[in-house]
This record gives C-alpha cells, sequence and structure tokens, in this order.
C-alpha cells in the first residue's frame, strides 16, 4: 500500500492556484478537464516530490494534492464547500518558514497561527482547507514580527 493523494474541493480554480503554487510553491504535475462529468482535477507536487515520479507512478500520481474543480451548474451558480477543516490539515515541510510566512503575508494571506517558535504556522486556503508549514530540521529561532504575533482566527 502507498499514499498516493489528498483530495480538496475547491470553488475558484485560479485563486487555490495562486495561494498552493504561487503561495506555497507547488507545482502543476497534471490537468484533467472532464467536460461530461463537469470537472477539472489538478495534481500539484511540493518542490522536492515533483522530480520522484516513476513512469508508472506519473499514470496514477505520486504523493499529491488533487483539487477538485466542480463546474458551476447551468445557471452559473458554483457549489458551496463549507468546513474545510472537517478532514483536518495538509502540511508541508519548509526551508525557510519566516520567509514563507512572509511571502505568504505579503500575498494577503493571514497567517492564523504564527510560527512564534520558529517551528510551526498555519494559514489557510482560499477555501478554508488547513495549511500546516514545519521548519525543516531545527527550529529557528524566535524572531519578529512572528515571536509577538497573536494568532488570528481558527486553524
Amino acid at each position: 500500500m502507498r499514499y498516493l493523494h489528498t483530495m480538496v474541493r475547491v470553488k475558484d480554480i485560479d485563486a487555490a492556484l495562486r495561494f498552493y503554487c504561487d503561495g506555497l510553491g507547488l507545482y502543476e504535475q497534471r490537468r484533467i478537464d472532464n467536460d461530461a462529468g463537469r470537472f477539472t482535477l489538478v495534481f500539484l507536487a511540493a518542490p522536492e516530490d515533483r522530480d520522484m515520479a516513476t513512469p508508472t507512478e506519473a499514470l496514477r500520481g505520486q504523493a499529491h494534492v488533487e483539487l477538485t474543480y466542480n463546474w458551476p451548474d447551468e445557471t452559473g451558480a458554483v457549489e458551496d464547500y463549507q468546513g474545510g477543516r472537517n478532514f483536518g490539515h495538509l502540511a508541508y515541510e519548509v526551508d525557510d518558514i519566516y520567509a514563507l510566512c512572509q511571502h505568504l503575508s505579503d500575498m494577503g494571506v493571514v497567517i492564523n497561527r504564527p510560527p512564534r517558535d520558529g517551528s510551526m504556522a498555519f494559514v489557510r486556503s482560499p477555501d478554508g482547507i488547513s495549511v500546516e508549514l514545519l521548519q525543516k530540521g531545527h527550529p529557528k529561532a524566535p524572531a519578529e514580527p512572528w515571536a509577538s504575533m497573536p494568532n488570528s482566527g481558527s486553524w
């Protein structure tokens, strides 16, 4: 048995890709547009995972985040997904937690649980999915503005 992916439903594929790719630095590995089913699947990989696929894995996928975008219905209505935290959270090990949190903050992303300890932070995607960021290796020394920043909302 091996882990394949986590599927996350998104309401706005462009906003989701901006968060996951431009913000977190994931790479789009594969995209499937299904006209008959009226949905798009986008498979994303972390930088250190993207080159690990063998030819047979490329068909089924290595460890990915699968964004599922269900297209609007005939009236233009988009399905509203509630409770993005009901499955838990995604977690990524990052090279520099302070730099990534600053980058996300500069993009307008709220740092719900700042990395006060130099080790762990939480943010949310545009669809309310909780994402845990963990510093690779040993924690960084506490530093401002993170060390004194309060929590914001829930994660």
